[in-house]
């Protein structure tokens, strides 16, 4: 029996809720697949801030390093300064442990969840690879005179060789293995560099490695948006789009993006990767304080992180378990919205998925 030690962080707002039911998804298929988990569960959050002012240590990061992944539900609460826990627990699992790869599957999964007419699940099926560690988050910067009338603020972006070059081959050999496991496409395997380099020439140094990188990949299909025309292609024809690899801001920009033509930010997950060691999932929501505690939160998006943690894992079967069950509940008509406005109750819908992947 595989046994994996997971990490689990709740965090704020809605987090625990669809925490919940996704770890209720997690027993259910790791007993139909044989999959031992053991759940180490973390108290970093907004709310633990206000009551210990503790954020997380570097003993804590180092632990982290030794589980096999870590389940984040949402960091942010209202009565702490903006961005000050999640810097605390975002950037210290994605600088901490490296994980330069933030994986994005935008994947309609029924038509009438799409805002765009006319287009159906065989149109929207791409993932976005956005470089995770460098770029404007790199958080080399500051202020000069702060709060007065010569106020100056700085921030550097830095986009790396190394930085550069693996978020581009990780892009590569995803279109690669997507084209030979996934289902037959209207055309050929393609990547999709988005960059600004016509405005921000050091983005010169993408189309570089993207060229070089690429040339390993003749099979390959390459192409290149700037990212305004990305963001309109996306609407008009995302048809076009295979894998995409961008930088940090662009890709945390057009994910959202991407988010609202699956079905909207309640269904989408993300994987905060290293590829061979401990990596970070979650839902891309944020911690919706206002809709805390009212259990109305569409728990679709961490469930799916859950399935992203298995295929990283290995646990290929048991993520394509969660995918099929997402899935059919969502094409079953059941479920109108994949939002607070659903009709259906958080517990509810994690229940729905769980009865789908038992047979029920």
């Amino acid at each position: 029996m595989a046994s994996y030690d997971i990490g689990v962080l709740a965090g704020d707002g809605i987090g625990p809720e669809v925490t919940r039911e996704a770890i209720k998804v997690l027993a259910a298929v790791s007993a139909l697949e044989s999959i031992a988990c053991r759940l180490v569960e973390y108290p970093y959050s907004g709310a633990y801030y206000l009551e210990t002012k503790e954020l997380v240590p570097d003993r804590v990061i180092d632990e982290w390093r030794t589980l096999d992944a870590v389940l984040l539900g949402a960091i942010g609460h209202p009565d702490v300064e903006p961005g000050l826990v999640e810097r605390s627990v975002i950037l210290g699992l994605r600088f901490g442990l490296d994980l330069y790869i933030n994986l994005r599957p935008v994947k309609l999964y029924a038509e009438h969840l799409c805002p765009l007419k006319g287009k159906t699940p065989a149109d929207i099926d791409f993932v976005v690879v956005r470089e995770n560690t460098e770029g404007e988050y790199a958080q080399i910067g500051g202020h000069l005179k702060k709060g007065t009338p010569d106020e100056v603020a700085l921030l550097n972006g830095v986009y790396t060789w190394k930085g550069c070059e693996r978020a581009v081959r990780y892009a590569f050999e995803l279109a690669q293995s997507r084209a030979s496991a996934g289902p037959d496409r209207s055309g050929p395997p393609k990547v999709t560099l988005v960059d600004k380099a016509n405005a921000i020439r050091p983005h010169d140094i993408w189309t570089r490695a993207f060229a070089q990188v690429g040339a390993e990949f003749p099979q390959i299909e390459r192409d290149h948006a700037y990212v305004d025309a990305c963001c309109m292609w996306m609407i008009k024809n995302p048809e076009w789009f295979d894998v995409i690899v961008t930088t940090n801001l662009f890709g945390d920009i057009i994910t959202d993006l991407g988010a609202m033509l699956q079905g909207g930010m309640g269904i989408a997950a993300s994987g905060n990767i290293h590829p061979g060691r401990t990596s970070m999932f979650e839902p891309i929501h944020g911690s919706a304080p206002k809709y805390a505690g009212r259990n109305v939160a569409c728990p679709l998006g961490a469930i799916n992180a859950v399935a992203m943690m298995f295929d990283h894992l290995g646990e290929t079967a048991a993520a394509k378990r969660i995918d099929n069950a997402v899935g059919d509940l969502l094409r079953s008509g059941e479920v109108r919205s994949a939002d607070a406005s659903s009709g259906i109750s958080t517990s509810d819908m994690g229940e729905r998925v769980v009865r789908r992947i038992r047979g029920d």
